[in-house]
């Protein structure tokens, strides 16, 4: 079983995802240049937002090169000795996970683990501690602990968002997870143009004699209508959580909840870019082939008149819909429910499964998914 995501965002004047030249990411599609937002950016969003942690229940995974830092605390609370803990750590995590980095203090890589597991791991290491103290052993010892938390990790995960989106380690290929959710990059359904805001800061302590400003740069910015596409399979995620079905299933409702919600935080303070989705369209289906809807794009939409590009947008999406169901059938298809926030937007082939609500919305996944005590 899988539930697809599918929404239309128009943005404001935003950079929300910049490149490495501070300028906001974009590509090109049917030919023309398009706006992007990279699906690492949307991921951390939802991730870190505070309605996907109250939905699930459960403390989102860390990731981090300090997991020595953070495996040092309890140590201490614990009152062990400052050095031995040094000593201890400094065998026993690149056992487990990393190796070090040239300051011996952080890992090479970054490590994403759950609180849960972050905590399983100081018990281990307090649990083994008389075998760990001695020199000519902890090496051993460090091994024996760490192969045994691997064993305890391997295959599950106690957070919701490593469940979802994975952890790879090159190094420990037992602690990796494959992800149970898939996630495009947002594109703009248009052309885009990128614009440059030309800007002057004054300084207040300036002598009224003096003229000119304190400073003056440049900052890039866009505005466009996003489509966005998320997959989740539903078994990868019951699998990568251990068999909690009752997670799993607020996980997923955490997760279209974070997708609705959550904005990225990229130069937000200067362009204030919170809009909420216009379309919401969720699929789920017991097999068959996915279907991501940014070819109903690949000819990019224009505004007609005074129309917007938001009206096309949903015009555009909901035919190309009505194509697949004709050519691909829909017998697959468990569940359909869409949400517009106008209703006065073009929705024809999708007119059937409206739903009133985006809080409806998600309820009507969830209502597709199988119960908390039902085969996942």
């Amino acid at each position: 079983m899988f539930v697809e995501v599918h929404m239309l965002q128009s943005f404001a004047p935003a950079n929300l995802n910049r490149d490495d030249t501070n300028n906001p990411k974009d590509c090109e599609f049917g030919g023309v240049r398009r706006a992007r937002i990279s699906s690492q950016c949307l991921k951390r969003a939802v991730r870190t937002s505070p309605v996907f942690a109250a939905a699930t229940g459960v403390e989102p995974g860390l990731r981090s090169k300090r997991l020595i830092e953070r495996l040092s605390t309890p140590l201490k609370e614990a009152r062990k000795p400052d050095a031995d803990i040094a000593a201890l750590l400094e065998a026993f995590v690149p056992a487990f996970a990393s190796k070090l980095d040239k300051d011996g203090k952080r890992t090479a890589v970054l490590l994403y683990f759950s609180p849960g597991e972050l905590r399983a791991m100081a018990q281990a290491l307090l649990d083994s501690w008389e075998e760990l103290l001695p020199e000519k052993e902890r090496s051993a010892a460090a091994d024996r602990v760490a192969k045994a938390l691997v064993k305890q990790f391997k295959d599950r995960t106690s957070a919701p968002d490593i469940a979802l989106f994975g952890r790879m380690l090159a190094e420990k290929p037992e602690l990796s997870l494959d992800a149970a959710c898939q996630m495009a990059h947002a594109i703009s359904t248009h052309r885009i143009t990128m614009e440059m805001d030309f800007y002057t800061a004054v300084d207040d302590l300036q002598p009224d004699d003096t003229a000119g400003a304190g400073m003056m740069g440049f900052t890039a910015y866009n505005s466009a209508c996003f489509y966005r596409y998320a997959r989740v399979d539903w078994e990868q995620l019951v699998a990568n959580l251990g068999g909690d079905r009752g997670l799993a299933r607020r996980t997923v409702k955490g997760f279209l909840a974070g997708l609705v919600e959550a904005i990225p935080t990229g130069k937000q303070n200067a362009f204030a870019a919170h809009n909420p989705p216009s379309l919401l369209l969720a699929a789920v289906r017991s097999n068959g082939m996915a279907w991501s809807l940014a070819n109903a794009f690949e000819k990019p939409v224009r505004a007609a008149g005074d129309s917007g590009l938001i009206a096309p947008s949903v015009a555009a999406l909901d035919a190309y819909w009505a194509r697949l169901c004709a050519a691909y059938g829909k017998d697959t298809l468990t569940r359909v429910a869409v949400f517009v926030l106008d209703p006065e937007l073009p929705v024809v082939a999708l007119k059937d499964d409206l739903v009133p609500s985006a809080r409806a919305w998600v309820d009507a996944v969830l209502s597709a998914l199988p119960a908390e005590g039902a085969p996942a």
